[in-house]
């Protein structure tokens, strides 16, 4: 997938991964200029036009603090939307639309950040579009998102590639979507769809 972003600035919070790395370098293929994240941008300088949000993707990590990322994020849109335009989507797991009984305070932490979001769309809208993707099992040499049990409830029947996760960060990113906020693309190879039993 290539979208054309002209130089548009692009921000991390969060933790960095093999997933957000590749996000990162996708988006600078495409145009984009990495420029340093919200906590450590002087007051006065302008925002970035997108802001990534990196969460934990690997159930038995911990998120940091959800209101934390909330209040980061929150600063990004206040700014973004004295500019006139900007874009948060926060990179979260699948767990945050469909907890995992295997990993109860994992899922509330996503789910957390998955209702703040869902906030900050409400609130920044039109001219700040937030939303999130959800990643479930996606592996590269390791296992990069997600659990190994997902695979056994993932309609697709295989753990997803770095790549296609990385192509629903860029149609969040894509200046041609203006009309899409407040939601969460599940890229779990249905595995949301077909949950609900043995873990």
């Amino acid at each position: 997938m290539e979208i054309d972003l002209a130089g548009a600035t692009i921000a991390l919070e969060g933790p960095g991964n093999p997933l957000v790395e590749a996000a990162l370098a996708t988006l600078r293929a495409n145009g984009g200029r990495i420029v340093e994240g919200v906590r450590a941008r002087p007051v006065g300088m302008l925002p970035p036009d997108i802001l990534l949000v990196s969460c934990p993707l690997r159930p038995g990590t911990t998120a940091e603090d959800p209101p934390t990322l909330y209040a980061d994020a929150r600063k990004a849109a206040v700014a973004m939307t004295e500019r006139g335009s900007g874009r948060i989507v926060f990179l979260i797991s699948a767990t945050a639309g469909m907890p995992m009984r295997r990993h109860p305070r994992f899922s509330m932490e996503n789910a957390s950040i998955l209702a703040g979001m869902r906030t900050l769309a409400m609130e920044f809208g039109p001219k700040v579009l937030v939303n999130a993707v959800g990643f479930g099992a996606v592996e590269a040499e390791t296992m990069v998102s997600g659990d190994k049990a997902m695979l056994s409830h993932t309609p697709v029947g295989r753990a997803g590639r770095i790549e296609e996760a990385v192509a629903a960060v860029l149609f969040f990113c894509d200046p041609l979507n203006t009309y899409t906020t407040g939601q969460m693309l599940g890229v779990d190879g249905g595995w949301t769809a077909g949950y609900g039993r043995n873990f």
